[in-house]
């Protein structure tokens, strides 16, 4: 481990933390059968008491960690800040992988595993921006409150749902809060002919159904003619829902990036024509085209025990995504087309966030970009899928998603998240670094 006294810059020791932390496998599968994320913790915690910060260590069910600090600002009139990460990571299957996943291998300039992008890279820059305010004993514009949450791949019950309900104490006087998928550059074409960097911060996210659908029928043979057969119930639904049209609305995030993105391209777009814009966003354009209108993915079925036996029921996953207010409209759509045999339950249900692009934090974070990226444009964006800033908000604090990356033009990024092959370029995690160290001397 490096000695804390040899480290003169945060961007100094981003790396080695990263890497650490994608060596600590804490994958959560969402049925509590991972190992947990005590091991990643425990870690954080050694890292925090080195410069001697003293945090506090949360745990909902045995080995299912969530750690907070909080560092005492110079205006504590002001109120505070929450900068967030989780220390949970999907999944991932080794054998599609070209690396260990869970071996942090520098390659092509890149950290490659599980967590690279999501978001133990984050992780790492809050880290190493901490550690170095702790050494050199300076204390933030404001009070900073530093947490890395549990569970939040499964929702956050057992991460950041179960700190702020059990423990609201430790958000007292926080007012805005920061945390992923934002703030990450995309290269697109101006109307100049030039390429420029346009990054992408989060000020909008969808809300979380998801829902359970199991159907109905009467157990028989399989070598029986059986028009009650829940398998085909359940079929006849998911292809109901997967064929559904759901209307386009555009809210004012969704708005403000398209306008943005047009305005700095010259290429058009309409509410019924937007694919040229779009295609300039290269691999986030998915993300982008996940909030033109709510969503609804299956991604798990389950039906029968036995190749000569009709299940009497059988059932599938269902992960929807909701513009705000549209929750209900959403989960009565999905019970009418689902059908009068197939039961649809709630298994976990979260809200949509909307914040505004504009006011000092928002101009906290422009400046820190483009002071590290001069000639760089700012774009707010909705995030198809959620963050913890989803806990956060029930206490009253406005989140944004700010996890800053400079990255190369050919780098198909978003699709790495959850994806195969996940990684970071070495080059954008120390920009990031740097990029947040300026942010959390403004904010």
């Amino acid at each position: 481990m490096t000695a804390a006294a040899d480290v003169t810059r945060p961007e100094d020791e981003v790396v080695r933390i990263c890497r650490d932390l994608i060596r600590i496998d804490s994958t959560n599968f969402g049925d509590g059968s991972g190992p947990g994320e005590k091991e990643a913790a425990d870690y954080v915690v050694a890292q925090l008491r080195e410069v001697g910060l003293e945090p506090i260590v949360v745990e909902s069910d045995p080995g299912r960690t969530s750690v907070v600090v909080r560092l005492e600002g110079e205006d504590r009139s002001r109120p505070g800040l929450c900068i967030h990460g989780h220390l949970d990571v999907v999944p991932a299957n080794a054998a599609d992988w070209q690396v260990d996943p869970f071996s942090a291998e520098l390659r092509d300039d890149c950290i490659w595993g599980r967590g690279a992008v999501d978001m133990k890279d984050m992780d790492a820059m809050i880290l190493a921006v901490v550690r170095d305010l702790a050494r050199r004993g300076v204390k933030p514009p404001r009070d900073l409150v530093i947490a890395f949450f549990a569970d939040e791949e499964a929702g956050g019950t057992k991460g950041s749902h179960y700190v702020v309900d059990h423990h609201p104490e430790l958000f007292e006087g926080v007012s805005e809060a920061v945390s992923e998928v934002g703030g990450y550059s995309v290269t697109v074409p101006t109307k100049g002919g030039e390429d420029t960097r346009a990054y992408l911060v989060q000020t909008a996210e969808k809300g979380i159904l998801w829902l359970r659908l199991v159907a109905r029928g009467r157990a028989g043979h399989g070598s029986v003619p059986n028009p009650e057969n829940a398998v085909v119930r359940l079929a006849e639904a998911i292809t109901r829902i997967a064929t559904h049209k759901w209307p386009r609305e555009y809210i004012a995030s969704v708005r403000e990036l398209l306008d943005g993105l047009s305005e700095l391209t010259g290429t058009g777009w309409s509410d019924e024509d937007l694919d040229e814009l779009l295609d300039h966003l290269g691999g986030a354009q998915g993300f982008v085209r996940g909030t033109l209108q709510d969503t609804a993915n299956f991604t798990m079925a389950d039906a029968g025990y036995k190749h000569n036996v009709i299940p009497q029921s059988a059932a599938a996953s269902l992960d929807c995504r909701f513009l705000p207010g549209h929750d209900e409209d959403l989960l009565a759509t999905v019970r009418e087309l689902a059908g009068e045999f197939v039961d649809v339950e709630v298994v976990h249900r979260d809200i949509a966030l909307d914040a505004p692009f504009e006011g000092p934090l928002v101009d906290a974070m422009k400046a820190a970009l483009l002071a590290e990226d001069p000639g760089a444009e700012v774009l707010p964006y909705c995030l198809s899928g959620g963050t913890d800033n989803k806990a956060l908000s029930t206490l009253g604090i406005t989140g944004y998603g700010f996890a800053p990356l400079q990255l190369p033009a050919d780098l198909d990024f978003a699709p790495m998240f959850h994806g195969i092959d996940e990684r970071v370029p070495v080059s954008a995690l120390e920009f990031g670094t740097r990029v947040l160290a300026r942010f959390v001397a403004t904010c």
